[in-house]
């Protein structure tokens, strides 16, 4: 039985192992990168004057080997045809006859053969068509052929067998996914941001028509911190349903030393305590925790680098693997983790298209399910939601999620309502702090959400 001397030992070994491996990534992306690639380029050039060579040398002979092997198969045509005509045709037919069953028989496999051959053959076309790489963080990218709700082990004997009639697939998590996603775009008359707005990233769109009303460096590449966990629900809903809320995934160690290590805001689950999915929607967005992200990934793909994975695979998808990419479902900084204002913009808006995103990023407060550890559950809120409740915005924000890392400063992502119910989309980033950052989409949401009328005074109050 280990000691909890023993234990804290082996943790805090652990933390050091991790703390090492974060180094040793870092290290990576700055030497490690450039050196892979000179030396690509070099062994690249080598295989070139290789080939080059290698083909010169061939030419040189491949005409005479050519001629030689045409006279070899006209010479053995020839005997063949001497060798038949010298057994006549008495001989020929007592072999045909006594062929013939057999041919017929040859002639079936030899038909489904090819038959097989042609179908396997074009199953490798269309696995090949599918797995067709696209470009995405400056690299060739492949997206996977297969995700976690397919039973693995499959074999092409297998698949040609009959297969009993197909299960109708649930609905993910909110729904269909829908086919198209928002593309927004600038006019003559998009603004830029006042110069009272602080935040050095930013685009306020109006969410109906797609214009871009106002924006600063939307376009340019930054780090969006916890922004990043609206793709992680998003992502999470598509690939369950409804059934998997009530399931529970388990806070393991490994996700509260990554928190730890990584210095990440959490819900405030205990280890090995046994969380609902719900819960870990819930924990993901409103107190941004990352104990919820981990486990939710975990729980969707089977490992969080199998998650992000997918990930990556949405943001092409949608349009925007050339300007963004992550390395994690949490935010945690990297220099290999990094989108666009604008982007964020479009993610925003795929993920309150999704009914049951929509609602969690509407939840002003969340209290999550009672647990052994925690008997009457956890009490959660989305700080930002509450913060901006009170403030003039000449109408309503529905749905926010903020973020922060020291080296990208403070950001937010949120959906306003004006009086007559029109929609909005707010980001910002990189603004000095929290209050900073909420002040400055309060100024955006005044600046173009049109003022509400005032209320006409009561006739009572009138003089005379």
């Amino acid at each position: 039985m280990e000691t909890e001397e023993e234990r804290q030992a082996r943790r805090r070994a652990r933390l050091e192992e991790m703390k090492r491996e974060k180094r040793r990534r870092e290290l990576l992306y700055k030497w490690g990168i450039p050196v892979m690639a000179g030396m690509a380029i070099v062994v690249g050039i080598g295989i070139g004057f290789g080939a080059a060579a290698w083909t010169h040398k061939d030419n040189g002979r491949g005409g005479a080997l050519q001629e030689s092997q045409e006279a070899h198969r006209t010479g053995e045509d020839s005997e063949d045809k001497a060798d038949r005509g010298g057994n006549g045709t008495g001989e020929d037919s007592e072999d045909k006859a006594d062929r013939g069953g057999e041919d017929s028989q040859d002639g079936l496999t030899a038909d489904n053969q090819k038959t097989q051959g042609a179908d396997s053959a074009q199953r490798r076309k269309s696995r090949h068509a599918a797995g067709g790489t696209v470009m995405a963080a400056g690299e060739a990218y492949a997206p996977r052929l297969r995700f976690p709700s397919q039973e693995p082990g499959q074999t092409e004997a297998a698949q040609q067998t009959a297969e009993p009639e197909p299960v109708p697939t649930p609905e993910p998590l909110g729904g269909a996914i829908p086919p198209q996603n928002a593309v927004f775009g600038m006019t003559e008359a998009t603004a830029g941001f006042s110069e009272t707005i602080l935040s050095e990233y930013g685009v306020f769109i109006d969410a109906q028509s797609g214009e871009i009303l106002a924006q600063k460096e939307a376009y340019t590449r930054m780090n969006p911190a916890s922004m990043t966990k609206m793709l992680t629900i998003l992502v999470a809903a598509e690939h369950l349903t409804a059934e998997d809320l009530e399931k529970t995934a388990v806070i393991t160690i490994d996700i509260t030393d990554y928190s730890y290590v990584n210095d990440c805001s959490n819900t405030g689950y205990a280890l090995d305590e046994e969380v609902t999915v719900r819960d870990l929607f819930y924990g993901t967005i409103l107190p941004s925790g990352a104990d919820s992200a981990l486990a939710l990934a975990i729980y969707v793909a089977g490992s969080h680098e199998a998650f992000v994975d997918l990930m990556n695979e949405k943001l092409v998808q949608m349009g925007l693997g050339e300007t963004s990419h992550f390395t994690n479902c949490v935010g945690v900084y990297d220099e290999a983790h990094y989108s666009t204002a604008y982007d964020m913009a479009v993610i925003l808006k795929a993920t309150v298209d999704n009914p049951f995103c929509r609602e969690v990023m509407a939840a002003h407060t969340y209290t999550t399910s009672l647990t052994e550890e925690h008997p009457e559950g956890l009490l959660i809120s989305n700080w930002f939601l509450r913060r901006i409740e009170d403030k003039d915005t000449h109408g309503e924000v529905l749905c926010a999620k903020t973020g922060y890392v020291d080296q990208a400063g403070s950001c937010a992502a949120s959906l306003g309502r004006d009086e007559e119910g029109k929609e909005y989309l707010c980001v910002t980033a990189g603004s000095n702090s929290t209050w900073t950052c909420i002040y400055d989409q309060v100024e955006l949401y005044q600046t173009f959400l049109p003022a509400p009328e005032s209320a006409p005074e009561d006739a009572s109050d009138a003089p005379g």
